[in-house]
């Protein structure tokens, strides 16, 4: 009987040493299989938002440049002139001041005014130049959309700077951004962008590029944004420069 009361409990030890070895087979190091392991690789993602959408008009990114760039400037819609109660430098005090009417572009003040045909009710009023066809076509759009806030983060995804184009990206952006004070007869500063030639003249002196990267010794561009232009869109710009400022 004593022997068998000895071999007994041996049994049961080496049975459970047996099992625990098979089931740390199968997650090493203590792990659970349902676990994400830690990314090492250093990509942190966390921080990224949602990508935009190449369908969606965006406030932030597609209207409000134009906004600031054309109709927000002093003596007119900023916050300091806020000419006939409108103010254009925020979704808040467009939606608030402007009368625009969600889903029906026909019937919004906003609208109405970027599209009129007597020069003297047009806005922006001469001799400033009128929103271009794009520009207005954009405007048109998030109205129809309905007028909405919508966020995403243009720095999320892969940013390709190859083959960057001048047409197809970089003037849009002069056009929403910069074009407003930096064009016609007296353009701010004496800088003119309406155009390749006075545009690569600013890339080629580097003010452009120390502008729009807000760096030190330079008026940080989009002048009143409060944030600088998506990295991304500052990397196409870089990579446009670096390649001659090509008219392509």
């Amino acid at each position: 009987m004593q022997q068998k009361n000895f071999w007994l409990p041996v049994l049961v030890f080496g049975l459970g040493l047996v099992l625990s070895t098979i089931s740390c087979q199968h997650s090493p190091m203590g792990m659970d299989d349902d676990v994400e392991p830690i990314d090492t690789t250093g990509n942190d993602t966390t921080g990224m938002g949602d990508p935009c959408d190449p369908n969606v008009v965006y406030f932030e990114w597609d209207i409000l440049p134009i906004l600031r760039s054309n109709c927000a400037l002093s003596g007119c819609h900023d916050d300091a002139s806020h000419e006939d109660g409108v103010v254009l430098t925020s979704y808040e005090k467009v939606m608030q001041t402007a009368d625009v009417d969600a889903f029906d572009p026909g019937s919004s003040d906003l609208y109405e005014k970027i599209t009129d045909s007597d020069p003297d009710d047009r806005m922006p009023p001469p001799p400033n130049q009128p929103l271009s066809s794009e520009q207005v076509a954009l405007i048109y759009k998030w109205i129809q959309q309905g007028a909405k806030n919508e966020s995403c983060d243009p720095d999320a995804g892969q940013c390709n700077t190859d083959n960057v184009s001048y047409a197809q990206d970089i003037r849009p952006v002069i056009q929403n951004n910069c074009q407003g004070c930096h064009s016609g007869a007296n353009p701010s500063g004496g800088i003119s962008l309406d155009t390749h030639a006075g545009l690569a003249a600013s890339a080629n002196s580097g003010r452009l590029y120390g502008a729009i990267s807000w760096q030190v010794g330079y008026v940080a561009m989009p002048l009143g944004a409060s944030n600088p232009l998506p990295q991304c869109t500052v990397d196409k710009i870089k990579a446009w420069i670096d390649a001659g400022a090509p008219d392509n």
